[in-house]
């Protein structure tokens, strides 16, 4: 392979690198930015966002307590006073132990000088010792509090016994000019950065404002603190102070004594941020605990408003669908398999909306049969209008006259039947229900039936069955809830229209019996049976389910346009808004020899559930 080969292949190479490169930095990219959408568009509900700013705010509220209630603080407030006793007593013991008689301060008599003898020598007499002094030597403890006080990176400082300063610790210059050393060394100060000087203001904030302020005297009196008053007094005082930065000082003087003899005070006290750095600490973690807790909190919120505002958010936007859209059924958002009341809500909405789609088709069907109805008697009346000016015979006339007549009640009754029909939905659904007691109901409107004079004498029986099973001698109550005007209207129009297919002298029997019914939601639920036989020719088997559609008619025998037949389909209507169920059946007998089944009438059940 030649060089220029082998350079075009290696040129490929990279080109292929770069290519995939490329292709990865536009997936990331993208990645992110979908990313980045669905937050947005999860942030754009007010619901998500209330959600999340409720979980956050609540255990920022929980933070900010813990940081400011918690007892961390004076637990280690607490524990330093303890060390610094500790250490100021055994700095104590140490200083005092060092202090050494001075010899060149022993005090001689003048006056005994003068008595002496020649040739006597002046001798220091044991009672003299009292006139010796004890001092606290800077030269001798200077070097102990260095050793002992430089570990414990505390302030130390001792006072003599009038509370003017000797030594200090973190000062270049002492009284005596003897001891200079500096535990910690002051830098030059810049700028506070800025996440510090937020740092302050939060512990500012959060740190407590009774403690007195701590006012540095320099080498003024020490008896100006009140600790290193009561130590030159002979006991041990602590105090808890803030300094002008807000920073905690503890401090405990405690006395410097030698043969139960004060001769000073020692002074310990804590730099600025030897407590406050320990609380920052014990708080910064506590805050990277509440950040982690944040951001999971965060992202749990969010699973939480995704699986509560985006459901609704897509069923306001179905519902909303449904409004606007007139040409089409508009589906709602499933969510039925959740168990919670999003599910119930999304079943809901979709029951409703196909209620209310029913309902426009029902109106819409009913309008049209409405239509086709009054068409046919109309035109019929217009017809015998435009020939009764033309007929000459008064036989044609008359004819003419019965047919504008009975077209003129047809008109009547259907329109006094679709206005019963058309209110009937609006009246179920304002009335107030109650407890009705069927059978009350259904033996006044037999008594009422039996009671009318007809001219086919047919009779109509009642039967009421059921008996409680725990005792045999106390009927079962035959309530329900509903409407009992309604009721009897069912009732009454299917006695009438058994009665109107049995023959002269026959008889309309109704039973009523305790029954029970599987609903449409899976399960039994107890109720009441009322069976209405007849003894007419029966149903046609192909007419079970019509006869209850609006202006279906089957009367061969009773003449055209006697009945609107919407009698059974106002009765189906309010059965169903009482949530039973009416059905059409026939009466059967024992099969005849040719193998046919005599029908001996119609049967209609109506099933009513029992009130709870």
């Amino acid at each position: 392979m030649s060089v220029e080969a082998h350079e075009a292949v290696n040129l490929e190479r990279l080109l292929g690198v770069a290519r995939h490169i490329r292709r990865a930095r536009r997936n990331v990219a993208f990645r992110v930015r979908t990313a980045m959408r669905s937050v947005s568009s999860r942030f754009s509900s007010s619901l998500t966002r209330r959600i999340v700013v409720l979980n956050l705010g609540g255990l920022v509220a929980l933070l900010v307590g813990f940081l400011y209630l918690n007892q961390f603080r004076e637990g280690l407030i607490d524990a330093r006073l303890l060390s610094l006793q500790t250490q100021a007593e055994i700095i104590a013991a140490a200083v005092a132990a060092s202090a050494t008689i001075e010899t060149d301060s022993i005090t001689i008599d003048p006056e005994k000088l003068l008595r002496l003898a020649p040739g006597e020598s002046y001798t220091v007499a044991d009672d003299s010792l009292s006139s010796f002094e004890f001092s606290l030597n800077p030269e001798r403890v200077g070097p102990v509090l260095q050793r002992l006080a430089s570990p414990t990176r505390t302030r130390a400082r001792i006072y003599d016994r009038d509370g003017y300063l000797l030594l200090d610790s973190r000062s270049s210059k002492s009284r005596s000019n003897i001891l200079q050393y500096d535990l910690s060394a002051t830098s030059a100060e810049g700028p506070e950065p800025l996440l510090d000087r937020i740092g302050s203001f939060l512990a500012a904030l959060l740190r407590r404002k009774e403690l007195p302020i701590y006012e540095d005297i320099g080498v003024g009196n020490g008896k100006t603190y009140p600790e290193v008053a009561k130590a030159l007094a002979g006991s041990a005082q602590s105090i808890v102070r803030a300094d002008a930065k807000g920073e905690t000082i503890v401090s405990i003087a405690v006395p410097i004594q030698r043969f139960r003899v004060v001769r000073g005070a020692l002074l310990l006290s804590t730099q600025g941020d030897d407590i406050d750095s320990i609380i920052a600490t014990e708080r910064w973690a506590i805050v990277r605990i509440f950040l982690v807790s944040a951001f999971i909190m965060f992202i749990l919120s969010l699973f939480i408003a995704g699986t509560i505002a985006e459901p609704i958010r897509r069923l306001a936007d179905a519902a909303e669908r449904v409004r606007r859209g007139t040409k089409s059924r508009r589906e709602i958002p499933d969510f039925t398999d959740r168990s919670d009341e999003i599910g119930h809500l999304s079943g809901a909405l979709r029951d409703m909306t196909k209620a209310l789609y029913d309902r426009i088709e029902a109106i819409e069907s009913f309008a049209a049969d409405v239509a086709h109805e009054l068409k046919n008697p109309l035109t019929s009346l217009r017809s015998a209008v435009e020939t009764l000016p033309i007929a000459r015979k008064p036989e044609a006339q008359q004819k003419l006259l019965a047919i504008i007549e009975h077209d003129v009640r047809r008109l009547d009754r259907l329109i006094s039947d679709i206005s019963e029909a058309s209110r009937l939905d609006a009246e179920l659904a304002r009335a107030e229900t109650d407890v009705v007691d069927i059978e009350r109901v259904v033996d006044a409107v037999v008594t009422i039936a039996n009671q009318v004079s007809a001219e086919d004498s047919v009779e109509v029986s009642l039967t009421v069955l059921g008996y409680a099973s725990t005792d045999e001698n106390r009927k079962v109550s035959y309530k329900v809830i509903g409407h009992d005007s309604r009721l009897g209207q069912v009732f009454t129009n299917l006695i009438d229209n058994a009665r109107s297919f049995s023959p002269p002298g026959g008889t309309v029997r109704l039973v009523m019996r305790p029954s029970k019914d599987w609903s449409t939601n899976g399960y039994w639920r107890e109720g009441f049976e009322i069976i209405i036989d007849d003894e007419g020719p029966g149903i046609a088997a192909d007419a079970f389910e019509r006869i209850f559609e609006r202006f279906y008619t089957d009367r061969p025998g009773h003449g055209f346009g006697q009945n609107s037949g919407l009698g059974l389909s106002i009765s189906r209507q309010i059965i169903e808004a009482h949530g039973g169920r009416i059905t059409a059946t026939n009466r059967t007998g024992p099969m005849s020899e040719g193998g046919m089944v005599a029908v001996l009438g119609a049967r209609f059940v109506v099933f009513l559930p029992k009130a709870r």
